[in-house]
């Protein structure tokens, strides 16, 4: 078997985000899951309108990556053998980070990643942003398997994506908490194919989002001469649920071996520009933090 699932947890908060977080990861381990993965900043519910323009009530909000609340998730993927991307505002100076610790089924924290593409024309202007993308070998039941992750609005940007491929990628978890549509949706499958990886996101279930967690693969033939394939793993409705993506790993190397996305063929010398700092018109903003 080269099957790796993952639970994208669909889930609404109810405000107690360590009772529903554990009842979400024992249901998605009962449901065969190999990695639960929770929407963004899980341990507030992104309930930062409230709170935003008050940054002590930001901090009072955060918790460590070493918290009573971390650890509790890690004792938990212990106790499940389960992989848990957990989420949660963290405590941070001189503000709050917006972040995802990846925790393998032995309960040790592979990374912690915070947000790099923050919305800093929101409330998270008032978040530090993260300053570099996560890659880690994951250790399963079938294998290491390489994952990354990226944050909301990090999707938006094709270099979140690229920098975590180069890294070396198999699977880009993604934490969400905005409305999913057409767009999006679109970006993410071609977030998957033109960096040969799976894409998996979580997002609210409604009412605080409007659910539509999804996952993608890059495989978008069948076979060297074949038909377009649908590159959709799983895509959700806006209800409260556990999906599952099932990804057949096997498959997905062989593809990574020998099509032409991904790293094969790029020409990095000619891509300079993408290091700049200034933007040019219309794209200048004046809060916008590079």
């Amino acid at each position: 078997m080269t099957t790796l699932r993952i639970a994208l947890l669909q889930i609404a908060f109810d405000g107690d985000a360590l009772a529903e977080g554990e009842r979400s990861c024992r249901e998605a381990k009962a449901g065969g899951a190999d990695i639960a993965l929770f929407p963004e900043m899980w341990n507030i519910g992104y309930r930062l309108p409230e709170v935003g323009s008050d940054p002590a009530a930001l901090a009072a909000q955060a918790v460590t990556a070493d918290s009573d609340f971390v650890r509790h998730f890690a004792d938990l993927a212990r106790e499940l053998d389960m992989a848990i991307a957990i989420t949660y505002l963290e405590r941070w100076n001189p503000a709050p980070r917006n972040t995802v610790s990846l925790i393998d089924r032995h309960g040790e924290t592979l990374f912690t990643y915070a947000k790099v593409h923050t919305c800093d024309f929101e409330a998270e202007a008032a978040l530090t942003p993260g300053d570099r993308f996560e890659v880690a070998s994951l250790d399963t039941k079938i294998g290491p398997v390489e994952v990354g992750a990226m944050v909301c609005f990090d999707r938006e940007f094709p270099e979140s994506a690229r920098i975590l491929s180069l890294g070396g990628a198999e699977v880009i978890l993604v934490p969400n908490a905005c409305p999913m549509d057409e767009i999006r949706w679109a970006t993410l499958k071609v977030r998957a194919f033109e960096n040969m990886v799976v894409v998996a996101l979580a997002n609210y279930a409604e009412p605080d989002d409007n659910g539509g967690s999804a996952a993608y693969h890059p495989m978008a033939w069948d076979g060297p001469d074949g038909p377009p394939m649908d590159t959709t793993i799983v895509r959700a409705g806006a209800e409260e649920a556990i999906i599952y993506a099932d990804i057949d790993l096997g498959a997905l190397r062989a593809w990574r071996a020998t099509e032409t996305q991904g790293d094969a063929y790029r020409k990095p010398a000619a891509y300079g520009r993408l290091l700049s700092n200034e933007p040019h018109a219309p794209f200048r903003r004046p809060d916008s933090r590079r």
